[in-house]
């Protein structure tokens, strides 16, 4: 097989999509629309990727740093040949070349081999029959099917926009045509504008067979041009994202309302609710349950445990058969292992707690280590920070924490203490003995006046 380039036209403006973010920048399932082109074009396996860009020009390039891309600068917005033209330096002789268009986030990988398996002698070019062409380049065909031209719809007759086969811009053919086809091209047509199309009428000129393969998905050549398009792709993409998870046996209560801005891989019998968004890399174990609106982003949930509806969790580590929610938050840093329990609105922040502890109501448990069999009562905080320095509580296996308890850092409660409810610890309680923190007496002052409000 000859050498592979990748050429991916990136550098419009994307006036309609009212953005000070370059066009290619805005993101479907939280990448990129470039992204997705860029990741097509990787699993193709090309020698070169040169991609050419323009409007955000920097900021572009800075998006994908660390990416083994050649960048080429269309200064000038002067048309699709015009863009192509300028990566010319860059081909290799000996090498095909596959053009893609960096606004096309969906393009399939299978798509791009079919037209790559013709592309040694041939000029290969990706079509799709569209109901409403307008706005379209007809494929213009001969009485014997043959490909004679593209038209672009502003320079075609009355008869030529009746046609309902149209280019979406995807080609690919071995560069030794390409360059000499590319300096052919001229800029006589309404636009003014050097047209990549022209080149199949150069083929045809030259005797080069022009074929098309033509994809019956529509979306997969679907550019974005403005918001509306955003969204509307943004929504193919997360059903067919749930699409795949349902072939792979994963329960999903609703389909149509996940979303997946990320990866996500599920292990057997797992089952998700309504109104779910998964961020980043989620990795749910066998016959994990996550109930309706909850957030998970960066996480590994491990088998048999279930999150409660509208929990939030975060860069988390889970064990199995833990019981989370509802209305809990687990924050970055939080590592809970098996049988643990976190119930409503505790949240946890870069803590660890080990087997079988328990959290289950309305408590703040921050830069921790929670032991086994733990038993925190509800409206227990951490003090964690003391304004300007952070520390770190320490709280043993086998512990009781009574309701209503502060436990200020640095402190350590030591195996099998038991803290009495309501109680301010400042200082480390010993081992298998009940401490607890009281006022001596309790006291009411009768002249006593609650603060008003001052008047402005």
């Amino acid at each position: 097989m000859s050498k592979l380039n990748i050429v991916i036209l990136a550098a419009g403006k994307g006036t309609r999509m009212h953005s000070d973010t370059p066009k290619v920048l805005h993101e479907i399932g939280a990448m990129s629309i470039l992204g997705h082109v860029i990741t097509c074009a990787k699993t193709l396996k090309p020698n070169k990727i040169i991609v050419v860009y323009g409007f955000g020009g920097e900021t572009v390039k800075d998006t994908f740093l660390g990416e083994n891309i050649i960048w080429v600068k269309q200064a000038e917005q002067m048309g699709t040949g015009h863009a192509v033209q300028q990566a010319v330096a860059y081909l290799d002789d000996d090498a095909n070349t596959l053009i893609l268009l960096g606004d096309v986030p969906l393009v399939d990988t299978l798509d791009c081999q079919k037209l790559l398996s013709q592309a040694s002698d041939k000029l290969a070019i990706l079509s799709f029959n569209k109901a409403d062409p307008t706005g379209y380049g007809r494929m213009i065909r001969d009485p014997h099917g043959q490909i004679r031209a593209i038209v672009e719809h502003k320079d075609a007759t009355a008869l030529q926009q009746k046609i309902i086969e149209v280019n979406t811009g995807i080609m690919a053919m071995p560069n030794q045509y390409l360059v000499k086809w590319l300096a052919q091209l001229t800029n006589d047509n309404v636009q003014g504008e050097y047209y990549l199309t022209d080149i199949v009428e150069f083929a045809v000129q030259q005797g080069v067979s022009v074929v098309a393969e033509i994809t019956e998905d529509e979306w997969s050549v679907t550019g974005i041009n403005a918001k509306t398009d955003l969204a509307k792709i943004e929504r193919i993409y997360q059903t067919r994202y749930a699409h795949q998870l349902l072939l792979q046996g994963v329960t999903l209560k609703d389909p149509a309302r996940l979303d997946i801005r990320g990866t996500l891989s599920c292990g057997r019998d797992v089952e998700i609710d309504v109104n779910c968004l998964f961020e980043g890399n989620v990795r749910l174990g066998d016959k994990v349950k996550i109930a309706a609106n909850c957030v998970i982003k960066n996480a590994v949930i491990d088998a048999g445990t279930h999150i409660a509806p509208f929990t939030h969790i975060d860069d988390t580590q889970i064990g199995e058969n833990a019981r989370i929610g509802p209305f809990a938050r687990l924050r970055p840093g939080t590592i809970l292992a098996a049988h643990t329990h976190v119930g409503n609105f505790v949240e946890l922040k870069n803590s660890q707690v080990d087997l079988g502890s328990k959290i289950n109501h309305l408590s703040y448990v921050g830069d921790a280590t929670v032991g086994k069999n733990v038993n925190i009562g509800a409206g227990t905080i951490t003090c964690n920070y003391d304004g300007a320095n952070k520390f770190r509580t320490v709280i043993e296996d086998d512990v009781f924490i009574g309701s209503d308890s502060q436990l200020v850092a640095p402190v350590t409660i030591a195996k099998g203490a038991t803290i009495g409810a309501g109680s301010t610890i400042t200082k480390d309680a010993p081992a298998d003995q009940l401490t607890f923190c009281r006022a001596k007496e309790q006291k009411s002052i009768a002249s006593w006046k609650r603060p008003v409000k001052i008047k402005k």
